[in-house]
Parts: structure tokens; sequence; C-alpha cells
């Protein structure tokens, strides 16, 4: 693991593997690069793999105030330009992660070749808006164990806990994050909006929806798909944090996919 300073922002890192391809891997919010743990070594057997701790997540440096997606894929160029990566490079993401990824390609097409996504967060309905951000107010104030029932209940389902283990060890993981750089994030997203810019993406996109996602149930993932041209969308049983809950299943679908569009 490395770390950087890029714009007086302070980023947690690793880049392994080899070849001429190389794949950022983007991870959820309340989670970490340890999320992509099980799946990323298995890329780095043909690619160069760039995982990253998102600002206020994991051991990168802590948000307050305003924070706008713009800001997030724009630490993912940064960090490509310190890792020395020129040309296109693939993207996955899930959750929030999969909105910068697809933010990240609309916002620089000359250097992204694919993205896949898995329940994509680009934005909260405005009907859940107002609960949402209420839930901020209890995490402030009490801590993330003020939601960690929940967001486990819906986000990692029991059928997805047979792996005892690795569903505690996420569940610890989660509780260790920043309650107020955690809001901030949630509230960015909050206000995030991209309908209108997905629309323009013309890289290939896959986009996985989780069977078992109460959180981002698969309508709102096919909702995204449908917004962009030409993508293509699958249903596989998983659930919101899936990196973590089914790394091969989801190694396999992403690896097919980027094998495919040849990226």
């Amino acid at each position: 693991m490395e770390f950087v300073e890029l714009d007086g922002v302070g980023l947690r890192f690793e880049l392994s593997g080899k070849g001429d391809r190389t794949l950022v891997l983007v991870h959820e919010m309340g989670g970490s690069l340890e999320s992509w743990d099980e799946v990323a070594p298995r890329f780095a057997e043909s690619r160069r793999v760039l995982r990253y701790d998102t600002r206020g997540a994991g051991l990168s440096q802590k948000v307050r105030g305003d924070l706008h997606i713009g800001a997030m894929a724009g630490d993912i160029a940064g960090l490509l330009d310190h890792a020395g990566i020129e040309g296109k490079v693939a993207l996955a993401g899930i959750a929030v992660g999969g909105a910068i990824a697809l933010h990240f390609a609309a916002r620089y097409p000359e250097r992204t070749s694919a993205v896949a996504v898995g329940s994509p967060a680009t934005g909260v309905a405005p009907d859940r808006r107002a609960t949402a951000l209420e839930r901020l107010v209890g995490i402030e104030a009490i801590g993330m164990e003020f939601a960690v029932e929940e967001s486990m209940k819906n986000g990692y389902a029991p059928e997805l806990r047979g792996d005892i283990k690795r569903f505690e060890r996420y569940r610890a993981r989660w509780l260790g994050n920043d309650p107020s750089s955690y809001a901030t994030v949630w509230r960015m997203l909050a206000g995030t909006d991209m309908q209108g810019e997905l629309g323009g993406l013309r890289c290939p996109v896959l986009v996985i929806g989780g069977t078992l996602d109460r959180v981002r149930p698969p309508a709102l993932a096919k909702t995204v798909a449908d917004a962009i041209p030409r993508s293509c969308y699958i249903e596989v049983p998983t659930g919101h944090y899936m990196s973590v809950q089914t790394p091969d299943l989801i190694f396999a679908c992403i690896d097919e996919f980027l094998n495919a569009a040849g990226a």
C-alpha cells in the first residue's frame, strides 16, 4: 500500500499486476480498497490493477463540508497521473463507486475504455432524500453503530452470510468508518443527478443488478442501464457489497465483459 497527496488530499492506494491493460477498482460507500481483496489479485494476473480508498474512506483523508462527485473522479485521474499510466483504462465500481466510475467516463472519455458497475448509486430519489438525510443526523451524533443493523440487513442479506467470518470482518470494518466523512459522501450522493450525463457515455458499459440487494434493488440498476446507450445489463444472486460477498461471481462477470470489450 502507498500514500500520496494530490491537490492537498491524502489518498491511500495500491498498484499491482502487470501488462498493457489497466483496471481501476472503486469501492462502495462504507467500504475501502479491502473490499476488493478477493478480486484484485485475480485481475492482477493479466493487467495492472489500481485500487484506492476514496476521499473520506479507509485510510484516505477524511472529508467535511461540501463534496462533489467531480472531485472524486478527479482523484482517479490524479492517481493515474501519479502512477504514470497513460492512455485508456477500464473501471469497475460498486454502488457509489459505480457512480464515480461512470462520472469519470463522462468527464474523461479519452481515458476510458470500458466501465463495469454493480448496483450503481447515481443519486437518491426525491421521495427517499428526506429520510436518508435524517438518518445521517443520527450517524453523526451517535456513530456508525446507529445505522449498522439496517445497513447489514438491507445490504448483506442472510442468504449471503454462509461465510460468517467474512460477514463479521466486513461488518467490523464498516463500523470503523468515520461518521462525519460517511455523512459527507452521502450528502454528496443526495445532491447528485447523473441522468443527463449517462446518455452521453460512448464506451462499453456493464451494469450488474444484485437480486439480493435491498439497498439498491435490481430495478434501480436497470434504470441506470436503460439510460446508457448500448449498455449491457445482467442480474446475479448477490447483494449490495457484492465484491465482498460474492468475489468469484463478480470477478467472472467483470472479466468476461472486459475481455469481450477488449479493455
